[in-house]
Formats: structure tokens, C-alpha cells, sequence
């Protein structure tokens, strides 16, 4: 795994599978890190976001453009074009996303599609941040959980079922580390 730290959001490479990326506008940047990191373009064989708001999926219609596949989860569907708006009226330059040419896959038959690509591990629905974000869970216990609020907060929320759900789901998965999009990575163990 490598990160890749060029903007606000923390975007990681897995073995050909990027996870999210930053703002639409941060291409020359993204293009620096992945450089300072010795991969090209080449290298990403598919793109994913762990949610659709515009800073983890700024960037993926300018890869798809560039022969990147989008692995769109079926949960996401109806959120590809959120950000859109807000690229509109940030008067962002950015490239829509076609999923029309993205390869959809459900959670339930997301471990046999990252076997194919070789990756050991699964995609589950962690909707307490926002309906559409998923989680990547590798089976070495890395965990690539988005905006998910983190597992120590759990008890300072009232009445928030969900992101004790989605806490229960990782945890049963055996996660040791949690790698966040805009904090530091954390262990899962609490005590």
C-alpha cells in the first residue's frame, strides 16, 4: 500500500486499486505524488471512491479518460454526479464521470472481483457518513474507511445505531489498522 498525499484527502494505492481521490483541479499535484511515489498511470488499473462528495472523487473522470476502469459500487449509483453542482458552482473545471463505462459491483460479490484483480479483501456499506460510502477491508487488516467517523467516537454519539453498525461490520472483518481520508491511521484494537 502507498499514500499519496497531494492535496486535502488522503488517496492510497493497493496493488493496481486507487482509493479515492482529492478535489477536480488537483491533476498536476496528483500527477507529483504519483511520481515522487515512482508509479505512472499505468500502474492503476482501477479507481474507486469511498463516497461521491467532491473530495474523494474530484479526479476520477479525468482518469477514466485516461484508460483508468471506475469500480463502481452498486450502492453509489445514484450518487456518481453529487459533486457535480458543486464543481459548477465552485466554477471548478472537472470531468463528469460516465458510469456507463465503469464496472459495477455489489458488496456481496465485492471479494470475488478484487480476487480477480489480486487483491485479498472486501467492500462493505458503511453508510453513518453517507449513504453511498463503502469501506475497502483487506484481509491483512488494513481498513480504507473514508470519512467513517473513527471507532473512538462511537460512544460519544447519541442514538447513532449506524456507526456502531459499521464499526461491528469492520471489526468482525478482523481489521488491525484503519486508514482515514483525512486523519491519521489508527489501530482497532482499544485496549
Amino acid at each position: 500500500m502507498i499514500k499519496l498525499k497531494y492535496g486535502n484527502t488522503n488517496t492510497f494505492f493497493i496493488d493496481g486499486l486507487l482509493v479515492d481521490t482529492d478535489w477536480a483541479g488537483t491533476l498536476p499535484a496528483f500527477f507529483g505524488a504519483l511520481k515522487k511515489n515512482r508509479l505512472a498511470i499505468k500502474d492503476i488499473k482501477y479507481v474507486m471512491a469511498t463516497h461521491y462528495h467532491p473530495d474523494h472523487m474530484g479526479l476520477i473522470g479525468e482518469l477514466m479518460n485516461m484508460g483508468v476502469k471506475l469500480l463502481l459500487v452498486d450502492v453509489q449509483k445514484s450518487h456518481v454526479h453529487f459533486s457535480d453542482r458543486i464543481f459548477i458552482r465552485e466554477k471548478i473545471d472537472f470531468v463528469p464521470v460516465d458510469k456507463e463505462r465503469s464496472e459495477i459491483v455489489s458488496c456481496r460479490e465485492s471479494r470475488k472481483f478484487l480476487e480477480k484483480i489480486g487483491i485479498s479483501g472486501e467492500i462493505i456499506h458503511t453508510q453513518s457518513h453517507s449513504s453511498d460510502s463503502v469501506s475497502l477491508v483487506l484481509d491483512c487488516g488494513d481498513c480504507f474507511a473514508g470519512d467513517l467517523e473513527p471507532f473512538e467516537y462511537v460512544e460519544a454519539y447519541e442514538n447513532n445505531e449506524m456507526l456502531k453498525n459499521d464499526w461491528q461490520r469492520i471489526l468482525s472483518l478482523r481489521a488491525d489498522r484503519v486508514f482515514f481520508a483525512h486523519a491519521p491511521e489508527r489501530s482497532c484494537h482499544t485496549g
